[in-house]
């Protein structure tokens, strides 16, 4: 079996294939052998278990989930490496390559078709940095069956996913995260670890999907509209980001807010996760 990680492994095969890194796709390949082995782990679970990968780029990462769990879906944009994971993945049964764009993918189909023998299903990647978000809340908002999502992003969008609600950092994904699951910062993961080297750092991160999902919130489209208006705005106080941007008068607004025993000069990166669900709810129930 071929080193993937092995920096002389992968130039031999990009030459090979005459391939050439798109950086539209942020294609960047792991060198780094430490980090692959320790992301499986991560997923927390068993052989019996399916996983499915995106962006499986050589097939580095895919190796790895291959030799411990049940069943792997690699799931890879890019056509041109459609040849390359075949003939790299080619010693495995329980693999199986599908050439597609992930938020174009019906996923709870895959998993009631290609894992339907699976006790458990969780989702291990690379991720591209410039559509890190998107995937996360494409994978959560949908709520399929998984039960853990680990995922290498840039370090920066790492530590804003999981910031608390109530932190400096914390942004509209920061809550929105919370809602469905607990997120958490494994380990960092330096830029010289990737071919080519990228601009910034990495870092994994876990999300553990919260099975009983925020049963105490009353509208979950009322309570995202308000996250987003509020950090869109996030310079603003909270009662004239939610006036504005919610279109509800400032009278009503500070009454809400007063209801929520939440001052109307803080911002939104104030709010502790039980501020969003008590407005939310408030919200709700004003606007009914």
């Amino acid at each position: 079996m071929k080193d993937l990680s092995n920096i002389n492994v992968i130039k031999q095969i990009l030459l090979e294939n005459d391939f050439k890194f798109s950086k539209s796709l942020g294609q960047n390949f792991i060198t780094n052998s430490s980090v692959c082995p320790k992301m499986v782990e991560a997923c927390l679970i068993s052989p019996e278990d399916g996983v499915i990968e995106i962006g499986s780029g050589i097939g580095t990462l895919t190796v790895c989930l291959a030799e411990k769990f049940k069943k792997v879906l690699a799931v890879e944009l890019d056509k041109r490496l459609i040849p390359v994971l075949l003939s790299n993945l080619s010693s495995f049964n329980n693999t199986k390559i599908i050439q597609a764009d992930i938020l174009k993918v019906n996923i709870e189909k895959l998993i009631k078709t290609e894992l339907i023998d699976c006790k458990n299903v969780s989702v291990c990647a690379n991720l591209p940095y410039y559509i890190t978000s998107d995937i996360i809340m494409y994978l959560l908002e949908n709520e399929f069956s998984i039960n853990s999502i680990v995922i290498m992003i840039q370090k920066e969008a790492a530590n804003r996913i999981c910031a608390l609600p109530g932190d400096r950092a914390s942004g509209a994904i920061s809550i929105a995260v919370r809602y469905f699951g607990n997120p958490e910062i494994l380990f960092d993961v330096k830029k010289s670890s990737f071919i080519p080297i990228p601009k910034v750092d990495s870092c994994v991160i876990r999300i553990k999907i919260n099975k009983n999902i925020s049963k105490d919130i009353k509208n979950k489209k009322i309570f995202f509209r308000l996250v987003r208006t509020a950090f869109s705005k996030r310079r603003k106080n909270l009662l004239n980001s939610l006036s504005s941007g919610l279109l509800i008068s400032k009278e009503k607004t500070t009454e809400i807010l007063n209801l929520a025993h939440i001052d109307s000069n803080l911002r939104a990166e104030n709010l502790k996760m039980e501020d969003w669900t008590n407005l939310s709810n408030l919200i709700t129930e004003k606007l009914n």
